[in-house]
């Protein structure tokens, strides 16, 4: 999903490095050494659909959140007024805003990011999806005021509105401009062939904390602090105070984990299979293991649901699995043979939640089990009655059909690089086996599982989205039907031709409706009514079968000061007020 403000800062998560390669003396500087799972799939923030990537230290939006109480704070912007029908919202910017190479970052920046970038109909984005407005599907129009104010203006009341558009990042007209002007030999901007990652990385500008200084693919990406970025302390000195991140890449958690016991890290994300052992080890490595509570990531389990063919006029999923999935029974069923309570207790070590519902449980929307909320207990008693009803049948080996004896067998993707996924999709595979179901799983690199999802070519996987925060809109590209994420029915995306026989469901439709309706409703009351019935509708039809959520532990050197570790905003979300002491 779009991860912007609070949720590209949450991303900040985390690398290290050889230190025989970086500790020359040249890099005695302060410097904090994460690591990341993989590589960056581009260097431009509106074509990027991947978890992985830098832009959250890279760049800023008008406004951003506190990590602690989610609050809305001024960022580029210092200040934004909302007009009383709610359908205007002035931001003045701060004075002497500067890019990383010194240029003046200026309102004319502003309109340049939305009006040319992110509602440009020529560049594919997802950042279209949650910009969407109302009924009418309308976008915000925006105009200058003057050299500090710009105005944007929706059709009407969108509560999400403030929240949204000033968190996304301001992108340098300077040197972008000309990319989204020229047309290339595809009839395509440029702009979208500008920034990939075999861009030389000093020649990426931002406005935020850090400027890129190198990329090895595979290996590491090394940020420098921002000379140029306008927050200062109260004593006038400018931050942040830490020098340089170091990001490397290590695909396995195996291998992250070896890397900060060898205290070649300063943080590291605690897996469930190594939370005793850090903890134990917590005084004599100098670091400490906080807990934030239930992870907002949503592990699922999903099937390809789309009815639709490819341009050769060949079915995406294969007809027969496709009135499988299609199936609402079949779904539920694959649903309750799921035995969360044993992943829970020995895949997380019983430090997991059960997920429920496709909104954070912090978020004032979220509808609990206590309040009606459905919910799918191992029961593999019940799918295998769901089963029956829905007309699959059992062979003499005890093996599931359907109703032209056809074996109930598919493929289930997951991503190699997430050693607790892969159990977790191990599992799935024995429990469906339980039910006389055969998964048989494909374990592949995040990237080319990305790829196989983009291109539509799969069956089943097992796969996450990253928290979205409290706000449920921010979800919305992947739960409308014409969304960029649209993953379990994804429709045809900007530049794509129509996709012969791609259908819209009633429910998916309602789901549309809901979320229009949520947006235009202010009453806080009532939007928790219409996100209720839409958790409903999703706990229902089952298109995503949610699985476990791991307890949120980082494990971060005692040495990095004025950590203020929240469940929301992580360890890292304050990076511009931390400090290192010397190792």
């Amino acid at each position: 999903m779009l991860l912007f403000g609070l949720a590209i800062l949450s991303a900040i998560a985390l690398a290290s490095c050889n230190p025989v390669q970086l500790k020359t003396k040249a890099a005695q500087v302060p410097e904090l050494i994460f690591t990341t799972p993989s590589s960056p799939a581009t260097f431009n923030f509106p074509l990027n659909q991947s978890a992985f990537s830098v832009f959250g230290y890279l760049y800023e939006g008008l406004i951003t959140e506190n990590g602690e109480t989610g609050a809305i704070e001024p960022a580029l912007a210092e200040s934004w007024q909302i007009s009383e029908d709610k359908k205007q919202i002035v931001f003045t910017l701060k004075d002497g805003l500067k890019w990383s190479d010194g240029e003046p970052l200026t309102v004319d920046d502003v309109i340049f990011t939305y009006q040319d970038i992110y509602l440009n109909p020529k560049i594919p984005t997802d950042i279209k999806d949650i910009l969407k407005i109302g009924l009418s599907r309308a976008f915000p129009t925006v105009k200058k005021v003057d050299e500090r104010r710009v105005e944007f203006t929706v059709p009407e009341p969108f509560a999400p509105f403030l929240r949204f558009v000033g968190g996304l990042p301001i992108l340098p007209a300077h040197t972008l401009r000309e990319s989204v002007q020229t047309v290339g030999s595809n009839g395509n901007p440029k702009f979208l062939s500008t920034w990939g990652t075999d861009t030389d990385p000093q020649k990426i500008i931002g406005n935020g904390y850090y400027r890129m200084e190198s990329y090895a693919p595979s290996e590491r990406v090394i940020l420098r602090r921002n000379p140029y970025y306008w927050r200062k302390d109260a004593q006038g000195n400018p931050q942040p105070y830490i020098e340089r991140i170091v990001l490397q890449i290590i695909e396995s958690t195996d291998n992250q984990l070896v890397s900060f016991r060898s205290g070649q890290l300063d943080s590291l994300d605690v897996e469930p299979n190594s939370f005793s052992l850090l903890k134990n080890e917590a005084k004599r490595g100098k670091f400490n293991v906080y807990n934030g509570g239930p992870d907002s990531t949503t592990i699922f389990v999903g099937f390809n649901l789309n009815k639709a063919s490819n341009s050769k006029d060949q079915p995406l999923v294969d007809p027969i699995k496709s009135r499988w999935f299609n199936t609402v029974e079949f779904r539920q069923a694959v649903a309750y043979a799921i035995d969360r309570e044993t992943m829970k207790k020995n895949i997380f070590r019983g430090m997991g939640e059960y997920i429920n519902s496709p909104i954070y449980f912090k978020s004032p929307y979220y509808l609990s089990p206590e309040q009606g909320l459905k919910v799918y207990n191992h029961n593999p008693e019940k799918a295998k009655q769901l089963l029956l009803s829905a007309g699959f049948k059992y062979n003499s080996q005890n093996q599931l059909v359907d109703s032209e004896a056809n074996r109930v067998r598919f493929t289930m993707l997951v991503k190699a690089e997430d050693k607790t996924r892969t159990d977790m999709a191990i599992q799935v595979q024995k429990n469906l086996a339980d039910v006389g179901i055969q998964a048989d799983l494909q374990v592949l690199s995040f990237n080319a599982v990305l790829d196989k999802l983009t291109k539509r070519n799969w069956e089943c996987y097992v796969g996450g989205f990253g928290g979205g925060g409290v706000e449920p809109h921010s979800s919305f590209n992947i739960w409308s039907s014409s969304g960029g994420l649209h993953q379990f029915n994804q429709g045809p995306q900007l530049g794509e031709q129509p996709i012969k026989g791609w259908e819209v469901s009633e429910w998916e439709k309602e789901i549309d409706r809901l979320f229009v309706e949520g947006v235009r409703e202010l009453d806080e009351t009532k939007r928790k009514e219409i996100y209720a019935k839409f958790q409903q509708i999703t706990q229902e039809q089952v298109p995503f079968i949610y699985l476990v959520s791991k307890l949120s532990f980082q494990a971060v050197r005692d040495r990095v000061q004025n950590l203020k570790y929240s469940a929301l905003g992580g360890a890292f979300w304050n990076l511009y007020e931390l400090k290192v002491a010397q190792k």
